[in-house]
């Protein structure tokens, strides 16, 4: 059997681990290891894995990812979701379905200094979810807006994925942040357009809150706006060239920290927790990124990733019609897998392929760019899309008298504004790009 043959077949055997519930870092280690043997001898696997670890690990750009992490956990501990909803909530509560869009706008600010969309429809549920009650949002449009806005804690940056994808394309976090910008921007207006049409086409879905007076909303931006100097201190200096991003995680950590803190709603034994989930995520991302580092060095090994490229390029097809088999093969794999073992098993394969493309002419640090925020825009519909989106579980664990088929049907908007947003940037590179070239 030939060493591509081989590569094939193990790209097959996790995707088989996969569905019988096998952790995504085990699949892809004993994939990896087996392929690897067979390809190469079981000695070369075992000098090779002496190392990698090492080498993975001692990688200044990851100590961004528990940085962020801390940051997002503190910042939920901390109270800050509940006051960034009652500041959006005083400008957009009193029209219809304004009380939704004001979660899907918290969401944003909250993804800003999180980083994780799990935690953000975490965090945003239990914030927004009794004021949704209260008005009487129907309970698909309800627990459906969660689980979409919950998706721009990746899309806003500062974004974990991202992060890893920068470590896996070999580009810079900083650019692939400023590329992510405007496109996550874009994501949170398309899902506040999809709510007005959701409750004009059902009027009696979303209710119009009571209008505040000027007086009460001065209150809300008296108490945000910390939350928004740390995240203009930690984006700004990150696009200024002030610090670097892991410079910018860890002072947005230590002012997320200090403002819990100061407002006396982080406890002793929430910083505590906090710390002890940061580790337990940290862990199991390196884990991933551990499995994913030897299923990649067989794939390199075996060559198989470069006969596909060699093997998609011969066949001559329009690049356009590349990209959007690309955007479908990740479409189905969201309705099976979470975002992060998506980017970390294909991206291996699917940009040496993007990357041989011509597209407008696109340099190969903006294809490399490009690409990976489209991807990145993709995977996270896979996070609202049954059966294992896993916001819409989170969500409806949070609304367990919801039934999880109204869920499924009050994301249908939301997906719909994704797939728009998502043609929108497959057509316009320039939006994701423009701020790159601007600030470099």
């Amino acid at each position: 059997m030939s060493s591509e043959s081989i590569g094939f077949l193990m790209g097959a055997l996790v995707l088989v681990l996969l569905v019988l519930r096998v952790h995504i870092a085990i699949s892809m280690l004993v994939a990896g290891g087996l392929g690897y043997a067979l390809v190469a001898g079981i000695d070369p696997l075992f000098n090779y894995a002496k190392t990698m670890a090492f080498a993975r690990y001692s990688m200044y750009d990851l100590s961004v990812v528990p940085l962020f992490l801390l940051m997002g956990n503190l910042a939920s501990r901390g109270g800050l979701s509940r006051r960034l909803f009652q500041a959006t909530n005083a400008f957009l509560g009193h029209y219809r379905g304004g009380v939704a869009m004001s979660a899907v706008g918290a969401c944003a600010g909250f993804g800003a200094i999180c980083g994780s969309s799990l935690a953000t429809a975490a965090t945003m549920g239990q914030v927004a979810l009794p004021e949704l009650r209260r008005y009487n949002y129907s309970p698909a449009l309800a627990t459906g807006a969660l689980a979409a806005g919950g998706t721009l804690g990746i899309l806003i940056p500062p974004s974990v994925v991202l992060v890893i994808y920068a470590v896996l394309a070999e580009q810079n976090v900083a650019a692939m942040f400023m590329a992510a910008l405007v496109p996550g921007l874009l994501a949170m207006a398309g899902y506040m357009v999809a709510i007005a049409i959701y409750v004009r086409v059902s009027p009696g879905s979303g209710p119009a809150a009571p209008r505040m007076n000027w007086a009460q909303r001065w209150q809300t931006i008296r108490e945000v706006w910390p939350i928004v100097l740390v995240f203009v201190t930690v984006i700004g200096g990150i696009y200024g060239g002030i610090f670097t991003p892991t410079e910018a995680a860890a002072i947005g950590t230590m002012a997320t920290g200090a403002l819990a803190l100061i407002t006396r709603e982080l406890t002793l034994k929430g910083m505590l927790q906090a710390a002890f989930d940061t580790a337990s995520a940290t862990a199991m991302i390196f884990l991933i990124l551990l499995g994913a580092d030897l299923l990649n060095a067989f794939f390199a090994l075996s060559q198989m990733p470069t006969a596909t490229a060699e093997w998609v390029l011969g066949a001559d097809l329009p690049p356009m019609l590349v990209l959007l088999m690309i955007v479908l093969i990740y479409l189905v794999l969201g309705c099976v897998m979470d975002s992060l073992s998506m980017i970390l098993l294909t991206i291996p394969i699917f940009l040496p392929i993007v990357m041989g493309l011509d597209f407008w002419g696109l340099g190969p640090t903006d294809k490399a760019i490009w690409f990976g925020v489209l991807a990145l825009m993709v995977v996270e519909i896979g996070l609202i899309t049954p059966p294992v989106g896993m916001n819409l579980f989170i969500i409806n664990s949070l609304a367990k008298d919801v039934p999880m088929k109204e869920t499924y049907k009050g994301t249908i908007p939301f997906i719909l504004s994704d797939l728009v947003r998502t043609g929108i940037l497959m057509l316009v590179p320039g939006l994701s790009l423009w701020l790159v070239h601007m600030l470099n």
